[in-house]
């Protein structure tokens, strides 16, 4: 990894505390972080000779209250900074004629959607529908994988509350509409790894401007998260070869339905104003 990633910096930080084994290990993780993530506390520990005792150690000794979060802190640095002849070779191969592929990529879309819904705090996602609500104007926006979540946002956003805009952060004249955002404006960030520069960039115009923003993502090494006042967290299970936008989505639909209970009878309202527009320009088939 050519930039030192968090974890790394975490492991540089305690290296002169840590035991001749906890060394080991650390050199280890750093070395070989593809083989590392996939490991169990016995074959991390046989991997470098010593006992799951010691591993439990090391890893709290880093600040981590379990394996499993020390894990997904690993997995996350990897998806961000892997390329996709990387991620190819690390994948399950897929086979032609493979009988149980649907149920095998199913089945991890399951497993990432039951991360995301238990790393839900429901006072974050009641502050989260609050500033929706009141927004003066709401900023979607996305780039690259996480477009296609955004524009599922705004789209669905448009259908119970005014004043949606989707924005794309590789077109450059959203930062022309970013400066024009009335006051009470709040951005909503998707951002997915790798996380593009320029996703950063309209992260960094919000903050400049005081907007209030929300960041829905699925990783905790995201370089948004300083620059966002709100944090939804779908992270993968797994490291996805090609991306996949499944728990973002679904933590994208749960986000909006908790929305519509918020509003209430305001909704009645502004559906009833686009079924006559829909009416009147003739949109649906008929």
């Amino acid at each position: 990894m050519s930039n030192k990633s968090p974890l790394h910096r975490i492991i540089d930080d305690k290296f002169p505390s840590l035991t001749a084994k906890g060394r080991l290990l650390g050199e280890f993780v750093l070395s070989n972080p593809d083989k590392a993530v996939f490991m169990t506390t016995r074959q991390l520990a046989a991997a470098v000779g010593t006992s799951e005792a010691t591993v439990v150690r090391f890893v709290r000794q880093l600040g981590f209250e379990s394996y499993a979060q020390f894990i997904a802190t690993l997995r996350d640095v990897i998806d961000r900074e892997l390329t996709l002849m990387e991620r190819s070779a690390l994948r399950q191969p897929l086979k032609r004629n493979e009988d149980n592929l649907l149920e095998r990529l199913a089945g991890q879309d399951m497993e990432n959607i039951k991360a995301m819904c238990k790393n839900q705090d429901p006072n974050t996602v009641d502050q989260v529908t609050h500033a929706l609500k009141n927004a003066s104007r709401v900023y979607v926006i996305g780039s690259r994988l996480s477009y296609s979540a955004a524009h599922y946002m705004s789209w669905t956003l448009s259908k119970i509350r005014d004043n949606v805009t989707l924005l794309q952060a590789s077109d450059s004249t959203a930062l022309d509409q970013m400066a024009f955002a009335p006051s009470g404006a709040v951005t909503v960030i998707i951002a997915t790894s790798r996380y593009p520069n320029e996703m950063i960039r309209m992260g960094k115009v919000a903050h400049r401007q005081n907007m209030s923003q929300i960041l829905i993502t699925d990783g905790l090494s995201c370089p948004l998260i300083p620059f966002s006042d709100h944090v939804l967290l779908a992270p993968h299970q797994n490291i996805p070869f090609l991306g996949n936008p499944v728990s973002i989505i679904s933590l994208i639909h749960y986000l909006l339905n908790h929305l519509t209970l918020e509003l209430g009878d305001e909704i009645k309202v502004h559906q009833e104003k686009l079924e006559k527009a829909y009416m009147e320009n003739d949109i649906w088939f008929n």
